[in-house]
């Protein structure tokens, strides 16, 4: 995790001190509800959650320890015992460390997906409130990156609201789907360690009993939680790059907003270069990096092996906390977009109607020229106009196997066509008025 994009709300959740908290409130819970079952004495139950519930875990001395017993969980525990005293010789009763570890993790991304949650839903609170500002705004729609037909700004915007309405859904499913708790001891057969347990740590830590968990969480959960991260990182490039598009200086339809004070280059002071979207590219490719190991962490030997293990220590947060930080930079950009409508215009005039060929190739068709005919025609004046030899209404009009009178054909040349079904659209991405 690099401190450059994070936030600390995310990081918090991943450190050392919020790990052992909810480690001991695993072992507490357990032990409360052991002690209810008569395995464990009721005063010892007590007693370890009074002397620990408000303890801030010591993680140097628990390192300390785990140099000698290479074990962490162990090495926690120790760390317990010194604190608490005597009481602590009846935690993890039939309990094994992946009952600590797995429930943990999945405690972990639950709190990292409802950040998520709370990033998608700033983004689309600000896609919106831009979309509405340009739901008429005609624009130029492109296809390979050449103009293709008229669309507004704010269908565009449209497109990425409905998007991140679907990624939204995406990433409430994963967390549901992650949110498991397994307390079932050696290799998950409940020997030594009663289901009511598992039920009990379950509800406290707000998770779901794992159905079958052989000593570990089936780890097909976890790695359709980080392919879920993935799509909602490839949304956000996807919009990060149309931004970069649009702020290209022959373009300048949309920019970022550049701050008083800020510097675009160290050598070209008039540079102003679209560097957040850029970022964001970046950080989709980083939280993407976690889908392949999550995917290969799935097949583990038998009942249980650690090959997972550092896999997770390193995409659990990487992952979680780069892509809270994407979110919340890219409503930032959102936000604070600088959108240019004039040259919106000026660039759908630079081809001279060229726009418009559609319409005028299906008005032929419905006038009786046979489609390839009136293809033929649209496309070889059109190329005239790709040549800068003049304007396209002026070759049609010249055109003998054009057979529209004047006035008609200046009718097709009309920005309102393709606009007229924008109120549809949004109705369907934001709801009826």
């Amino acid at each position: 995790m690099i401190t450059r994009y994070s936030r600390p709300e995310a990081v918090a959740i991943w450190s050392q001190e919020t790990k052992y908290s909810i480690w001991f409130e695993i072992e507490a819970h357990a032990a409360a509800k052991m002690a209810e079952l008569g395995v464990i004495p009721h005063d010892a139950a007590k007693a370890i959650w009074a002397k620990g519930k408000d303890v801030v875990w010591n993680a140097d001395r628990i390192d300390e320890i785990e140099r000698t017993t290479k074990h962490d969980v162990i090495a926690f525990l120790t760390h317990v015992s010194e604190t608490v005293g005597e009481e602590a010789r009846f935690l993890h009763q039939g309990m094994t460390s992946s009952d600590v570890l797995d429930t943990c993790f999945a405690v972990q991304l639950a709190r990292s997906t409802d950040l998520l949650l709370g990033g998608v839903d700033r983004l689309l609170a600000a896609i919106e409130t831009r979309a509405k500002e340009h739901k008429y705004t005609v624009t130029v729609g492109r296809s390979h990156g050449i103009h293709a037909e008229p669309v507004t700004f704010g269908l565009k915007l449209a497109g990425y609201h409905a998007e991140f309405q679907r990624a939204r859904k995406r990433l409430v499913t994963a967390r549901e789907e992650i949110a498991t708790c397994a307390i079932s001891g050696a290799v998950g057969t409940f020997a030594n360690v009663d289901p009511a347990v598992e039920v009990y740590v379950a509800e406290k830590m707000g998770l779901q009993v794992e159905p079958v968990s052989t000593q570990v969480i089936p780890r097909d959960r976890h790695a359709a939680y980080f392919a879920a991260l993935g799509v909602v990182a490839s949304s956000i490039e996807r919009l990060a790059t149309e931004i970069r598009h649009l702020q290209r200086t022959e373009v300048l339809e949309a920019e970022e907003f550049f701050d008083k004070g800020q510097k675009g280059s160290s050598a070209m002071p008039h540079k102003r270069n679209p560097i957040l979207t850029e970022n964001l590219t970046g950080l989709a490719r980083l939280v993407r990096s976690a889908v392949t190991p999550a995917m290969e962490n799935v097949a583990l030997w038998h009942e249980r092996d650690i090959s997972h293990s550092s896999v997770e220590r390193g995409i659990g947060p990487d992952a979680t906390i780069h892509l809270d930080f994407a979110l919340h930079r890219m409503a930032g950009v959102i936000e604070r977009l600088n959108i240019y409508p004039e040259n919106m215009q000026k660039n759908l005039d630079r081809l001279g109607g060229l726009v418009f060929s559609q319409r005028v190739m299906l008005a032929l068709t419905q006038a009786g020229i046979s489609r390839e005919d009136a293809y033929a025609a649209v496309q070889e004046n059109a190329m005239k106009v790709w040549r800068g030899e003049g304007r396209f209404i002026d070759f049609l009009k010249a055109d003998e196997r054009v057979t529209l009178p004047d006035a008609d054909l200046e009718a097709l040349f009309d920005l309102g066509y393709h606009t007229k079904h924008v109120d549809t659209v949004f109705d369907r991405v934001f709801g009826a008025a």
